[in-house]
């Protein structure tokens, strides 16, 4: 994990509990997300992120934790990168995605 761009699970689920204003991106397909989702979660696929960044970059107020999730972390991170370049410096990759929610804070969440 790299603590520059990556947030974990623990860290993300600790933000959830404490309140913490969290704008919280899925980056993977609308397929993945109806298998598995994490309530209050924004739908951006990485195909489509390059063309809303802009879009997102407005939606996002200076005072939230920015953390985007794909399945396993690898896609969130190219996500996290291209929010980045787009003005959006706090844009965290959760690590480990939504699997590892799955194992280690919610076994209510389905793993596939």
């Amino acid at each position: 994990m790299n603590p520059e761009w990556e947030v974990s699970v623990e860290q993300v689920h600790e933000l959830r509990r404490s309140g913490a204003r969290l704008f919280l991106i899925d980056c993977r397909t609308e397929k993945e997300r109806a298998i598995a989702t994490l309530d209050r979660s924004v739908l951006v696929p990485l195909d489509e992120f390059a063309s809303r960044a802009a879009d997102l970059v407005d939606d996002i107020e200076d005072d939230q934790h920015v953390v985007i999730y794909c399945h396993h972390g690898r896609r969130s991170l190219t996500a996290a990168a291209l929010l980045r370049s787009a003005g959006v410096e706090r844009a965290m990759s959760m690590a480990g995605g939504i699997d590892a929610w799955s194992k280690k804070i919610d076994p209510a969440v389905a793993v596939y």
